[in-house]
């Protein structure tokens, strides 16, 4: 299927709140977590999210929901997690992969890392403009949402040699660099923290860390030091 027959299966109002439901959880979902989440009946819920998967946007499981295994389990139920292709339409066709690929060779061999960063830092700066840094954590989701990076809270993990929990973190699902990054994971990781270390700001009350975990963005945003005590 062809990717703007694939992104036409999203015109379905209820699909695509299905779609965009399973998407943003991160996780295995049910298809009566789904069907309540979009407010239709499971057999619809079904019907379209089965529609979803035929068309490469999700993909399907099964797993016991109930957590038990063994007799009086109950059955395995069907689950959905958005794909991980990448679907896109140009018209007129454009290419614009293959040069963000050939330019980030060219500046990995050439050695130009520093000078990346300071453009993305830069980059990012002038896309906040006047504003001053970001002023917490869910100022901080608003620009990144905007930008497509998908974030959500999440419990940050203990620190070395027992020192205290970071606290709530903001993670983000997608990159929108993913597939040139794939490719040259430190330039493109290194380009995008400063990215957004210009966006956010480094002198406020929050700031963005590398903290690579596959399946998500290279990136995590916290609060700075002085304001985790």
């Amino acid at each position: 299927m062809k990717d703007i027959d694939v992104i036409a299966v999203l015109q379905d109002p209820v699909r695509r709140r299905l779609y965009e439901y399973v998407a943003a959880q991160g996780r295995e979902v049910g298809r009566n977590e789904a069907a309540e989440a979009a407010g239709v009946a499971r057999t619809l819920a079904a019907h379209h999210l089965d529609r979803l998967t035929e068309a490469g946007l999700l993909e399907s499981g099964s797993r016991r929901l109930t957590g038990r295994s063994g007799p009086g389990a109950g059955r395995p139920a069907k689950v959905y997690t958005r794909a991980r292709v990448e679907r896109s339409v140009s018209l007129p066709a454009r290419d614009y992969r293959t040069a963000a690929e050939l330019l980030a060779e060219a500046a990995e061999q050439a050695g130009l890392d520093a000078g990346l960063c300071a453009a993305a830092r830069r980059r990012g700066e002038s896309l906040r403009g006047a504003a001053a840094p970001c002023g917490g954590l869910e100022e901080a989701m608003e620009l990144l949402a905007a930008r497509g990076y998908e974030p959500h809270l999440e419990e940050g993990e203990e620190g070395e040699e027992g020192e205290a929990g970071r606290g709530v973190v903001v993670r983000m699902r997608n990159c929108p660099f993913h597939a040139v990054a794939e490719r040259f994971p430190p330039l493109v990781c290194g380009m995008n923290l400063a990215l957004l270390e210009g966006l956010i700001g480094t002198d406020g009350p929050v700031r963005a860390r590398m903290d690579a975990r596959p399946g998500e963005c290279c990136v995590v945003v916290e609060a700075s030091k002085n304001n985790q005590r």
